[in-house]
């Protein structure tokens, strides 16, 4: 078991490190409040390749794995990025790169690896729709076949990056559940290319991260060719949970980088900000609280490691959820602690937004309900590590 990163991996931390600074707060803060797109960022992620570390160097990328993903996503969120340090990479590289990478056809890797490594093709995932939420195995998009196309209809929700991509990965049933063997059968993933005048994008007002569009995705009869489907056909379920694992180990890595930014924040303003007489870093009412939040998230963050380090040696899913489920739930918990106590640590200029930390605040809040809630996190590991009976019905 290692615990230190080798040349690679430190080379790799060391220009995300490089880029964050480029992009300090003041910048994010200007992007968030204009509702921008931050075309600099994704230009210098691109040029640095970092839009291809997961790539197979044949298709133009590093041929790295997860772990290394993970690294680069720390330290530009930790560093002044915030959210966006994780939100502009999984989008592209995880939604689109990942799945294709381990799932794709031969001619699906041609098609888009390339353009992904070169920051060309962003991508974002039509997965979530508004009656079935975390419950995937009850969506309703439908995919049918005709002739030798594929004709898919249905709506999602909280489809993010779709006002921009050009490739989507669609979630869809193309067996009733009804009629399916049982209820893991007949999902089945497709990618579609964008803009198509069948699938109508509609963004959606939202709290943060203001610097990349949510959105409504409506789908009719969008017509797909038989190499749309990535295989197999009705067996995409298991699939999709090889795309859903890594998108939970970023998000987690986000907490913890957010945190980290506002945790850096606040001891630097504690150190000089004063109360009467002393530095207000130095009462432990806000001292240990920072303290116990820091010392969680380097927990975590040897969880999640874990559990990227168990995907890249091509675990099954399920031992990679495990961990990553876990990493998740304590990640978050001490990341909305330790951005708590930021804001605490600054009074009344927390709430003020030349701070940064509210926009922190905002950002990782979503990570309590996004990718997946802290509750649906619990129930797997309750489920599935404690052996207790399931505590709710799909």
């Amino acid at each position: 078991m290692e615990f230190e990163f080798n040349e690679e991996q430190k080379m790799i931390a060391s220009s995300a490190r490089d880029i964050a600074k480029d992009f300090p707060p003041e910048y994010w803060r200007e992007k968030d409040e204009k509702g921008e797109f931050a075309e600099e960022f994704w230009k210098a992620l691109s040029d640095a390749g970092f839009t291809g570390i997961v790539i197979p160097e044949e298709y133009g990328g590093a041929g790295m794995g997860m772990t290394e993903l993970l690294i680069a996503i720390e330290e530009l969120c930790a560093n002044g990025c915030g959210m966006a340090g994780n939100w502009y990479l999984v989008l592209t590289e995880v939604f689109g790169g990942m799945t294709i990478v381990r799932h794709g056809t031969e001619e699906q890797k041609e098609k888009y690896l390339p353009g992904i490594a070169k920051g060309e093709l962003e991508f974002c995932m039509a997965l979530t729709e508004p009656d079935a939420g975390t419950n995937t195995l009850s969506i309703k998009t439908r995919a049918e076949k005709d002739g030798d196309e594929w004709v898919i209809n249905g709506n999602k929700i909280f489809i993010s990056g779709a006002d921009r991509a050009k490739g989507m990965l669609i979630v869809a049933r193309t067996t009733p559940r009804e009629k399916a063997e049982k209820k893991t059968h007949g999902i089945t993933l497709f990618l579609a290319d964008l803009p198509d005048p069948a699938v109508k994008v509609n963004p959606i007002p939202k709290h943060g991260i203001n610097y990349s569009k949510t959105c409504e995705v409506s789908i009719n009869n969008l017509r797909l060719p038989e190499s749309a489907l990535v295989p197999p056909l009705d067996g995409g379920w298991y699939n999709l949970l090889d795309t859903l694992n890594p998108e939970r180990m970023c998000f987690t890595t986000a907490a913890i980088g957010i945190a980290k930014a506002a945790i850096k924040k606040a001891v630097e303003y504690s150190k000089q900000r004063k109360v009467f007489v002393d530095p207000v870093g130095s009462y432990q009412g806000l001292q240990f609280p920072l303290a116990e939040a820091y010392a969680t998230l380097e927990t975590a963050r040897l969880m999640n490691f874990k559990a990227s380090t168990l995907f890249d040696k091509n675990a099954p899913y399920r031992e990679v959820g495990k961990y990553a489920n876990m990493a998740k739930v304590v990640a978050v918990e001490a990341g909305l602690k330790a951005v708590y106590w930021a804001m605490q640590c600054f009074g009344g200029y927390g709430y003020a937004k030349e701070y940064d930390v509210e926009r922190w605040w905002r950002e990782i809040n979503l990570i309590r309900l996004a990718p997946v809630t802290q509750q649906m996190a619990l129930a797997y590991i309750g489920e599935y590590l404690l052996g207790m009976p399931k505590s709710y019905r799909t």
